[in-house]
């Protein structure tokens, strides 16, 4: 489904409000289109100085994975019934990463996340992934989420 002018906008203020990274840690912009097994976002975060993810004031590109795991939670709060629980997912790994750059802060557009859900059941989701910047392709992997794991304790 691609939104539409007439539809709620899915930015920022929409993401934080339906996944559980709230502030600097809330990495997504917008949604730019979704479906029943896919969603592409953008982000710009990658560009600013208080990035939670940089170190020594660089973004490796393996930091990527956490712009795609925020992707495929957003994924899951779209596809969610009104009235529905909020579903928590937890990473729980990450296949055939291919890193076609090292840093992601040198990368000046925005970043486009898209995430395709490959399969899933009840209790986990496999997605592929790939992130893309001005036409060119900047990482992609798989990554597999365990949803509603319950804590020890």
């Amino acid at each position: 489904m691609r939104v539409t002018d007439d539809a709620a906008p899915l930015d920022r203020a929409w993401i934080a409000a339906r996944i559980p990274h709230q502030g600097a840690i809330c990495l997504l912009d917008s949604v730019l289109d979704w479906g029943p097994d896919h969603i592409r976002c953008q982000a710009t975060s990658h560009t600013q100085m208080d990035n939670p993810l940089r170190a020594q004031g660089r973004l490796a590109a393996v930091c990527g994975i956490e712009y795609a795991a925020q992707a495929m939670a957003v994924h899951g709060a779209v596809l969610q019934q009104a009235g529905e629980r909020p579903r928590m997912g937890y990473l729980a790994s990450v296949r055939k990463l291919v890193l076609h750059v090292e840093r992601l802060d040198e990368i000046a557009g925005p970043l486009i996340v898209d995430a395709q859900r490959i399969s899933g059941e009840a209790a986990n989701v496999l997605y592929s992934f790939e992130i893309h910047a001005g036409g060119r392709l900047l990482l992609a992997g798989r990554a597999a989420v365990i949803l509603d794991v319950a804590l020890p304790g």
